[in-house]
């Protein structure tokens, strides 16, 4: 199946063409005609899959075909700053050819980035893409209001409810039409994410692809290591390599991340770090730098692992191992994008290996050992 066999506008299809892009990935062909058709969804869809685009294209072909433009329709939630930005890039790219407008609703200590944001919500930007906390903050100021939303979308919802934002989507919920669509998407469907949907879906179609495995042109190999080894394996794998143009290294603390930062620049590598500790500013400039290939090396926490969108990246490092089966797909398949041959590596401690055993069971694979001597 093409693009243009999915009844989607011109502009739409333009702003496709203009990107390269003709064929729909399979959560996109399922997605699209449903949202399309005003129907309910949750969805089951793992980053990489093209999910974004999934929810976005029907939206902006909608957006398309209206005459009026002065009050949001469309209210995205996210997880992170990161990932609001990201979609909002994203937005700008499909809608070139639409009159289309969008909005990154965030948080930040920045006045302007605030003042920003109030004259967009004012103005009546069509598509609104938030962090749950920073738009409850703009609702508590009365000067917008969400009864003009027709389309309501819930993006990474497993992710924002194990951040804690349960209550601010209810709120927010609460405070949108009876009268709307509502579109959900999550890496994983837990009990929780089920009792969310019943409360605010209506009927909803499900698509799930949770199933999906690492692409096979990645090579994944796990490394047995005590945390205070992690730290001297970590040198001896990267030192020298200058083949390796992109790393990310995940771990699951902040202060971890702060470690192994200090611990790669105190051998003169090429390195920045994403934290919560970090003004935005900071944050993007980081990922900019990173993007630009100014950095060779980006050490991030597990927060982020879904809001990096950057191809070519040769290695994935895991310096902990991730909790969850589903969050080690994630990490991993920051590498080996578009068809780009990638390598992952996955630090294990004793402690650590009833969590590998999850996900060796998940992938239905043992993951090649390997022995580094120091």
């Amino acid at each position: 199946m093409e693009f243009n066999e999915l009844n989607l506008s011109s502009g739409v299809l333009e702003g496709l063409d203009a990107m390269n892009i003709t064929k729909p990935t399979p959560v996109q062909e399922l997605a699209i005609p449903v949202i399309l058709d005003d129907k309910d969804l949750i969805a089951c869809a793992q980053t990489g899959t093209g999910k974004t685009a999934a929810f976005v294209l029907p939206v902006i072909h909608k957006l398309a075909n209206r005459q009026s433009h002065n009050k949001a329709t469309t209210l995205i939630l996210v997880p992170t700053r990161e990932l609001a930005i990201q979609i909002d890039q994203q937005i700008m790219g499909f809608s070139y050819f639409t009159p289309a407008t969008s909005v990154a609703v965030y948080g930040g200590n920045d006045s302007m980035l605030w003042e920003t944001q109030k004259a967009a919500l004012i103005n009546g930007a069509d598509i609104i893409i938030a962090t749950p906390g920073r738009l409850i903050t703009h609702l508590n100021f009365d000067y917008f209001k969400l009864d003009g939303i027709e389309h309501f979308i819930l993006d990474e919802a497993d992710r924002m409810l194990d951040m804690g934002f349960q209550e601010d989507i209810t709120a927010i919920a609460a405070k949108l039409p009876a009268k709307r669509q509502t579109v959900m998407f999550s890496a994983t469907m837990p009990d929780k994410i089920r009792k969310l949907a019943k409360k605010i879906l209506n009927n909803p179609v499900e698509i799930n692809l949770s199933t999906s495995k690492p692409a096979e042109n990645i090579l994944q190999a796990v490394c047995m290591a005590e945390d205070p080894e992690k730290y001297s394996i970590l040198l001896k794998l990267l030192q020298g390599k200058t083949d390796i143009k992109s790393v990310v290294i995940f771990s699951s603390t902040k202060s971890k991340v702060k470690q192994i930062e200090k611990t790669l620049k105190a051998a003169h590598m090429n390195v920045g770090a994403i934290h919560s500790d970090l003004e935005q500013k900071e944050r993007e400039a980081v990922m900019l730098r990173f993007r630009s290939r100014e950095l060779q090396l980006l050490v991030a926490t597990d927060i982020i692992a879904r809001g990096i969108d950057v191809e070519n990246i040769d290695l994935v490092v895991n310096f902990d191992v991730p909790h969850d089966p589903e969050d080690y797909v994630h990490r991993v398949g920051r590498t080996a994008r578009a068809q780009a041959d990638g390598v992952a590596m996955t630090f294990v401690s004793k402690k650590e290996r009833r969590q590998l055993d999850l996900i060796e069971k998940f992938l239905g694979t043992k993951i090649y050992q390997y022995r580094y001597h120091l």
